[in-house]
């Protein structure tokens, strides 16, 4: 998934504060020019939109900063947000656009019905619920599946056996196990919830 997003540059003297009651969004962008990096402002609607679509470490996003001859991708690397109103504080972005390949966190999702749950009695266990990985700025996974259609009770799927896409490389042992069926009601809730889905 690719998003787009609208940003203005931050005057040196402003208050964060100030910024948000007038429904803007403080940033900052990393990456893009070395090591500098520039103070944005964001529109309210807009950030709490592109953090309900986005992930963090992991969707590509367009940033348009109009008074900046830069205009390039760059992923949401930390999203800031109050404690209890839950209402956006801070985002901060990092510049894909000179790096021939990133380090990021893709969700794994399990695909399929293991016959040691629907027969067997048991329960799925995932014991991964992201994958770092390693791929170029334009590989970026939405998402890791992991066919679970042939675990019987006492199986597990390890990171080695995984079918990445082309280009993508996990940055975890190869050994480390990324589900399994635990016998009877092993499992925890999740990850039953994670097998129904």
């Amino acid at each position: 998934m690719e998003l787009s997003l609208e940003c203005q540059t931050r005057p040196a003297n402003s208050k964060a504060n100030a910024l948000r009651h007038s429904g803007m969004i403080p940033a900052v962008l990393y990456g893009h020019n070395g090591v500098e990096s520039v103070a944005l402002a964001v529109k309210a609607k807009d950030a709490e939109l592109l953090v309900r679509d986005a992930s963090v470490n992991n969707t590509l996003i367009t940033l348009n900063v109009p008074a900046l001859p830069w205009t390039g991708k760059a992923l949401l690397r930390e999203v800031q947000s109050h404690p209890w109103k839950k209402t956006l504080y801070h985002l901060s972005f990092f510049s894909v656009g000179s790096h021939a390949t990133l380090d990021v966190d893709v969700p794994v999702h399990t695909v399929g019905e293991a016959p040691g749950v629907k027969t067997g009695g048991g329960s799925l266990d995932l014991q991964i619920n992201e994958l770092q990985v390693r791929c170029a700025p334009d590989r970026i996974p939405e998402v890791i599946e992991v066919d679970v259609s042939n675990l019987q009770v006492g199986d597990a799927l390890h990171v080695h056996e995984l079918t990445l896409p082309e280009g993508v490389t996990a940055l975890v042992e190869p050994d480390q196990i990324v589900v399994t069926v635990l016998s009877g009601g092993g499992g925890s809730a999740a990850s039953e919830a994670e097998s129904g889905s």
